[in-house]
């Protein structure tokens, strides 16, 4: 049986937190193409950003995502920028159910303010900047996530997405 499930949203939107739980409630391995870079690199996401810059990294993660054809069942989340570079997201569509996670700038700016340092793409930006900063971003990567197959609904204080995630493995 063949089921992959790409998770998209922003960072921070909780991909890889509810990746894990959606693959434990299936029985299904968990893939996070951060993680796999990472470990083929033996460097970090931030370290390769800095080091050999941000186009190197997406073709980086770009072979990583393709690479998850080979594992014939898995729950996979990718990075925020994953489906907005070279046909990632047509990608994921055809190998897969992809499920976009929609967090308001609110909560994302919350969640990241304490961890910007460990995000190349807002580790520079001082804190009283980071909402504007995150919905100027967000407002470009969201018509690519839109494209996602399943659209949960937007993340409320308490929301659980697993039961609405459950309804979309087949």
């Amino acid at each position: 049986m063949t089921i992959r499930i790409y998770l998209i949203g922003f960072m921070g939107a909780g991909k890889s937190h509810w990746g894990r739980l959606l693959a434990r409630e299936t029985g299904l391995p968990f893939v996070d193409l951060d993680e796999r870079i990472e470990a083929a690199m033996e460097m970090s996401v931030g370290s390769v950003f800095t080091l050999l810059g941000e186009p190197f990294f997406r073709e980086q993660e770009r072979l990583a995502l393709h690479k998850t054809a080979e594992i014939p069942a898995a729950v996979v989340a990718t990075g925020g920028g994953t489906p907005c570079f070279f046909d990632n997201m047509d990608w994921m569509n055809r190998h897969g159910t992809t499920i976009y996670l929609p967090v308001p700038v609110a909560e994302l700016s919350i969640r990241l303010l304490a961890e910007k340092h460990r995000r190349p793409l807002l580790a520079g930006i001082p804190d009283d900047e980071l909402a504007p900063a995150i919905a100027d971003r967000l407002r470009t990567r969201t018509p690519f996530y839109r494209q996602a197959r399943v659209q949960l609904s937007e993340w409320q204080s308490g929301t659980d997405w697993l039961p609405e995630m459950m309804l979309h493995v087949r």
